[in-house]
């Protein structure tokens, strides 16, 4: 191979490595908790995911969900599907494959200060938007490590839907 020819390929190689780096961190953990005692945490892990009126693929749909990583209360079981209630409140049911145990949080506040450390008096490292979607660190004390896109910070637990005790 040629110089050139041998730095494309490899250059392609480190490509197609880097991306699946990247698709695999991005892809939704399984459900380990799938038979946890509800209520309990998890989020919305298919590109596309419906809910339903009933624990079945025959009921009617409610909504089509478009939003991986959006993040969910699951307050019932029935066989392999899980009651669920969103956001804004709203229940219905969805298949478990559909779902992922990785914990997420949708902010609630419109540009809620994302903060270096977790205190009021801390440097605002960034803001982030009502609806934004991040995942989920570690909470206590009233603060939450809150990650989205690789922006890292702390945010104050009444700013997010997903944390503490389902």
């Amino acid at each position: 191979m040629t110089g050139s020819v041998a730095r494309t390929a490899a250059a392609a190689i480190s490509g197609i490595v880097a991306m699946a780096g990247v698709l695999w961190a991005a892809a939704p953990a399984p459900l380990a908790a799938q038979d946890n005692q509800p209520p309990y945490w998890a989020s919305i892990a298919a590109e596309r995911a419906v809910m339903r009126r009933g624990p079945a693929r025959e009921m009617a749909a409610m909504w089509e969900y478009r939003r991986p990583g959006l993040p969910i209360k699951i307050v019932a079981l029935h066989e392999e599907w899980r009651q669920v209630q969103e956001p804004d409140g709203t229940t219905g049911w969805m298949h478990r494959s559909l779902l992922s145990g990785r914990r997420t949080a949708i902010v609630t506040r419109n540009r809620a200060a994302m903060r270096v450390s977790p205190s009021p008096e801390a440097p605002i490292a960034y803001h982030a938007e009502e609806g934004v979607v991040g995942r989920l660190g570690d909470c206590d004390d009233g603060w939450c490590a809150f990650d989205v896109l690789g922006r890292s910070g702390y945010i104050a637990a009444d700013h997010i839907w997903g944390d503490g005790a389902p």
